[in-house]
């Protein structure tokens, strides 16, 4: 009888040690017959990135990462560093434990490469050739004015305002929350969740260049408030 009350008390302190250090381990062994049992990706997708970034991926209060598009500009270095260094100024905290978040460096790899390996071949991911993600060529505030106007003015309003068919972009608060390599990201891939085309919808026959990419970014950055 002591040793069977022993071995409950060691059995519930392994199982509090592990509720308490997070979720840090995979399901092994059989599944029950009819019964999904959850990967590593979907118990640290769901616990750290579903609550801005939709359950299924598509988007809430962030961008989605269910992306074709994105995952295609956004390599696995890039989905690293900013899943564990974060985006400073933005509402994206960092996550690695070497930044003070919850994640082991087996842990941001097992969330980038679900994400690629779940969501980067979905139709229409290799339509194309997209601007790249970042360049190092800075964009022209008057050009973006024109470029503005030519891609983004039918819906966002010809001041940035918010028109018929789309909300202010050139808002200061908003301007505030998000990062140059944010708008660039949007403007290249969309937000399917709020309706807004990728590089290639806005006008019909004719895709955005990286210039012209860069050109509205400057555009909107020049209209953010001094920090």
């Amino acid at each position: 009888m002591i040793k069977y009350v022993a071995l409950i008390v060691v059995a519930g302190m392994v199982a509090g040690m592990y509720g308490m250090s997070g979720v840090r381990w995979t399901f092994d062994g059989p599944a029950n017959v009819g019964q999904d049992v959850p990967s590593e990706f979907d118990i640290l997708y769901q616990t750290n990135c579903s609550g801005c970034h939709g359950a299924d991926g598509k988007g809430d209060a962030a961008r989605g990462l269910a992306d074709p598009v994105y995952l295609r500009i956004a390599d696995d270095a890039t989905l690293r560093r900013v899943t564990a260094d974060g985006v400073p100024g933005t509402a994206m905290p960092a996550f690695a434990t070497t930044a003070g978040g919850p994640l082991t460096d087996g842990q941001l790899d097992a969330l980038v490469h679900g994400m690629q390996g779940r969501w980067a071949g979905a139709a229409g991911a290799s339509d194309g050739n997209p601007p790249p993600y970042s360049t190092a060529t800075a964009g022209d505030p008057t050009r973006g004015g024109d470029a503005f106007a030519t891609f983004c003015s039918r819906c966002h309003g010809a001041d940035g305002r918010g028109g018929a068919g789309g909300s202010s972009i050139a808002d200061g608060s908003y301007l505030s929350l998000v990062s140059d390599q944010g708008l660039r990201t949007t403007v290249i891939a969309g937000r399917a969740d709020l309706g807004a085309p990728d590089w290639r919808g806005n006008v019909p026959g004719r895709p955005m260049s990286s210039d012209e990419v860069s050109d509205v970014v400057a555009w909107l950055a020049a209209r953010r408030p001094p920090r």
